[in-house]
């Protein structure tokens, strides 16, 4: 995934959900502590652009492999970008923060969306 100044937060968002179909990612204006939510009153807009809320305005690629951890996934996001991501997954009709399983795999965390939304069917 390009990260470049003018690309919008919902570009992104569009970006990682068409890989991880039962994921998503928000962006907050401050970090989350390790196993703890991002706080919704931090939440960000996803109308703005890159440039608009990062702190680190370096251009570049970010993997979306699936064999990342969301807690690597989230920290390079911050360490390369400066933005703030929390990765959420689906859970029936409710989206939850991944924050007790950070150390799971993209991957791990989509097929264990999949596999809640197919038993409640």
């Amino acid at each position: 995934m390009i990260i470049s100044e003018f690309k919008k937060l919902s570009e992104i968002q569009t970006e990682f959900n068409t890989k991880f179909s039962n994921l998503k990612i928000e962006f907050y204006t401050s970090a989350h502590e390790v196993n703890k939510p991002s706080a919704a009153s931090h939440l960000i807009p996803i109308d703005k652009t890159i440039a608009e809320v990062r702190t680190v305005h370096s251009e570049g690629d970010i993997s979306i492999n699936g064999h990342l951890k969301v807690s690597t996934f989230e920290k390079e996001f911050s360490e390369k970008f400066g933005l703030n991501v929390q990765v959420f997954r689906k859970s029936g009709d409710v989206w939850l923060q991944t924050t007790k399983t950070d150390d799971w795999t993209l991957s791990e965390q989509n097929e264990r969306s999949s596999k809640f939304s197919n038993s409640i069917k």
